[in-house]
């Protein structure tokens, strides 16, 4: 009987492997981080196959620590699931496997160009009652446009059925099955599904001028996509493990029958699933290079007026399809990344909590971190970072203090939206991602939201969502009570500030995003 469930968690930063066991507990772990990559201001682009390198290198070193000299990893592992940085998008040719251009990365703002000449004649709302988004840069349909416009040849190679897209699920199921596919969640983030079919929308593609052949087949989050050969990978785990030698797939190649790749999710819906919010109104939060929190809202798309997407949260096989409404934002784990390596401030990024606790409070700064526009629920692409309240008496105590708090305060006015498209009232916040274990952040989350913050046992939930995924396709796990045994709370954190005082901070928050329209 096989042990373990793979996930491969292809981050905006790095790529992972992880092995869970049955109780959902993690077996093995194995990442590395790739390069960001910035060519013009607003720019930022990944190398596909840096990503595909490295992940083929996680997976081995997962597999490592497992190794038993007895089994073959084919033996040993149930199934593969995918969960990736959405809305990053990848162009390649379908007979080489060698990308036409570099990934563009969901923060790229690039595209905003051609999303004001789309939203020109009917707004920004153009294609909401369709898809459940807005027009603006974060999504992966304009960035298509953007490479078949500016990539010589490509429209012409993409007409003529030589080009595929993916986001970066597509890319990697493609080169481990070699099966072109992704699945609903991922696809309802570029801009050319509709919600209602769940396919791609034919007029959408038309008016992007995007060929439905480069199309990927849309497909649910938890069935068998295809097979892979990790052997190709790892080898035969006694006798060590190897990295397999680069070489381009092609959509062609016949993969001989071995582990199924069987769960696909966009990572923030893996962390839905993987949270086990399975129950319309229990909700999730994110922290990691950007925050994400969303909501399952059952079987019916639930449309937002308060700035906020209408999403799919998951579809199992053949159930019925469920919906999430998401807010996003784009700067929040970035934001100390941007303290260590642009300022220089701390020398790792675990160094900034206490140097925010080096300062009572924040001083009087509050840091509003639009590197990418502000997303929801603004969803303004020409705003711009601001620090506002500086005096002489600032530090960088208070500066380390408010990018943390930044996180809190766009968090808060994501949760105000959440309340009023769904007529939920929170009563507890399930967190997950890498700034969880950052306590001062966490008590001041439940002070702003004035609701409890609770951790769970296993933090890594965006990959442990992909493996459930892919555990029940292949009755690895049989049903979603089994899921919700698995979980576990770690810590709670509960709210400790005064009303009044809660409510100041936020109107001087207020005051401070304003502050990031009128930047020129």
């Amino acid at each position: 009987m096989p042990r373990y469930v793979a996930a491969i968690d292809q981050g905006t930063t790095s790529t992972r492997c992880i092995l869970f066991d049955h109780g959902g507990n993690i077996a093995a772990a194995h990442q590395k981080e790739h390069q960001q990559i910035y060519p013009k201001p607003g720019w930022v682009e990944h190398d596909p196959l840096e990503i595909w390198r490295n992940t083929q290198e996680v997976i081995s070193g997962a597999i490592a620590k497992i190794a038993n000299p007895q089994l073959s990893i084919t033996q040993d592992i149930a199934a593969i699931g995918i969960t990736n940085q959405r809305e990053t998008t990848v162009v390649w040719e379908k007979a080489t496997g060698r990308p036409v251009y570099n990934a563009i990365v969901w923060q790229d703002t690039r595209t905003d160009a051609i999303c004001s000449e789309l939203a020109a004649e009917r707004g920004q709302d153009r294609f909401r009652a369709k898809t459940g988004l807005p027009l603006a840069t974060y999504f992966s349909g304009p960035k298509i446009k953007w490479i078949l416009d500016n990539v010589p040849g490509a429209r012409q190679r993409a007409e003529r059925g030589e080009l595929l897209f993916g986001n970066m699920d597509t890319w990697i199921i493609w080169n481990l099955t070699g099966q072109h596919v992704t699945d609903v969640t991922n696809a309802s983030r570029t801009l050319l599904m509709d919600l209602a079919t769940l396919d791609w929308d034919d007029e959408i593609l038309a008016l992007m001028g995007i060929p439905c052949a480069m199309l990927p087949e849309i497909k649910s989050s938890s069935e068998i996509y295809g097979y892979t050969s990790l052997d190709e990978i790892g080898g035969r785990v006694g006798g060590g493990v190897s990295i397999r030698e680069e070489r381009y797939s092609t959509a062609a190649v016949s993969r001989p029958q071995g582990i199924p790749v069987a769960g696909d999710l966009g990572d923030q819906q893996a962390a839905l699933f993987g949270q086990t919010c399975y129950a319309p109104g229990e909700a999730k939060n994110t922290y990691g290079t950007g925050c994400f929190m969303l909501m399952n809202t059952g079987e019916t798309p639930v449309p937002s007026k308060f700035g906020l997407l209408t999403t799919l949260g998951y579809k199992i096989g053949d159930r019925p399809a469920v919906y999430a409404l998401e807010g996003s934002i784009a700067v929040t784990g970035a934001l100390v990344q941007w303290l260590r390596d642009n300022l220089g401030m701390i020398e790792k990024s675990s160094d900034v909590e206490a140097l925010a606790q080096s300062v009572d409070d924040n001083g009087g700064v509050y840091f509003v971190p639009a590197f990418s526009g502000l997303f929801a629920p603004y969803w303004r692409s020409d705003a711009r970072g601001v620090i506002a309240g500086l005096t002489r008496y600032v530090n960088k105590g208070h500066i380390a203090r408010a990018a943390l708090e930044a996180t809190a305060f766009q968090t808060r006015e994501v949760l105000d939206a959440m309340e009023k498209d769904s007529g939920v009232s929170l009563t507890a916040l399930k967190v997950d991602g890498g700034m969880v274990f950052d306590e001062l952040l966490m008590q001041f989350q439940a002070d702003l939201l004035d609701v409890p913050v609770i951790r769970p046992k296993v933090a890594e939930t965006t990959a442990l969502g992909a493996a459930y995924a892919a555990g029940l396709a292949v009755g690895f796990w049989q049903s979603f009570d089994e899921l919700r045994a698995n979980w576990g709370r770690d810590k709670q954190w509960q709210p400790q500030m005064d009303a009044a005082q809660r409510e100041a901070q936020y109107a001087n928050w207020k005051k401070a995003v304003t502050r990031t329209f009128d930047w020129i």
